[in-house]
């Protein structure tokens, strides 16, 4: 029997990562990751004074950490009563890489944000979100659900591109950010006053590559929400996260051009980061119910 409960702990789980996210970016747009030197103290205590950078990375710490205790506590919630056992090994994938994501925050402030484990953390911490995003999903009382199957199938194989172009889009953003490029290229929506700007150095050639997989993405995403406004005939699961991705899309490309013209202001960038992943979650969710398979009852008695 399926437990409302778990699905609900899991969406608000889900919405706790997403949190914690938007956190560690202000970490990095204030600069603060060094702000407390230590770990897994802070300054040899539990709480320190909130002053200062120390406010961003031990509040970051903290919200990890209730982040941390929110995903122990779903594991072991679905392990005892969750019977469909590939929701138990996503639990359990979730629950190492949370481990795993807490140890890496740990070293990259120990070895002073070598930019190897810093990007390796931006990308965990998606990976991880990923991971929650799909328990939310599949425990779910509609899944697998009941859309047409004709529009998954025609909609799975986009739907799986855009989300792995926009993890891809965010891999290249957390290489930007930790190498320093961010601002490599000033202007906007030219780049060094050209469309296409000298790459000899390799903080250009890696905004640049951000804003070129920028174009990738805005394509994929607009043939997804074009192909499921268009065929969806009747009220879709796919409708809402379709809509959702487009004005996600859009909000990014303005936050993107506003953080490159104000010169990597902390609330546009770090909001910047956090739509990233806000979009990244939406399409995997989309991508999640095209790929779900449908109910068989409920096709034979459409089909009647």
């Amino acid at each position: 029997m399926r437990s409302r409960g778990i699905h609900r702990f899991a969406v608000l789980t889900a919405a706790a990562t997403l949190v914690l996210i938007f956190v560690g970016g202000l970490v990095t747009s204030t600069g603060s990751g060094l702000a407390v030197p230590d770990w897994p103290l802070s300054y040899g205590q539990l709480f320190p004074p909130m002053v200062g950078g120390v406010f961003y990375e031990h509040g970051h710490r903290m919200v990890a950490t209730t982040v941390g205790l929110m995903m122990t506590a779903l594991a072991v919630w679905i392990f005892l009563r969750e019977k469909r056992r590939f929701i138990a090994w996503l639990a359990a994938a979730a629950l190492a890489a949370v481990i795993l994501q807490g140890v890496l925050g740990g070293i990259t402030v120990l070895f002073l944000l070598p930019p190897a484990v810093s990007v390796l953390h931006a990308c965990l911490a998606q990976a991880f979100f990923c991971l929650v995003v799909t328990l939310a999903v599949v425990t779910g009382r509609n899944w697998p659900g009941d859309a047409d199957a004709s529009l998954r199938r025609s909609t799975r194989s986009l739907a799986t591109a855009a989300t792995i172009a926009v993890f891809l889009q965010l891999i290249l953003g957390a290489v930007m950010r930790h190498t320093g490029a961010g601002l490599a290229i000033p202007d906007f929506p030219l780049a060094l006053g050209r469309v296409v700007p000298p790459l000899g150095d390799a903080k250009v050639a890696i905004h640049f590559a951000h804003r070129v997989w920028a174009l990738v993405v805005v394509i994929l995403v607009g043939a997804v929400v074009t192909r499921v406004l268009r065929s969806a005939s009747r009220p879709s699961p796919l409708r809402v996260p379709a809509l959702l991705m487009a004005s996600l899309a859009l909000i990014q490309i303005a936050l993107g051009a506003i953080t490159v013209l104000s010169a990597k202001a902390v609330l546009p960038t770090t909001a910047h980061v956090a739509t990233g992943a806000a979009l990244l979650g939406t399409s995997l969710v989309l991508t999640l119910r095209a790929w779900a398979p449908v109910i068989p009852a409920m096709e034979e008695a459409r089909a009647a």
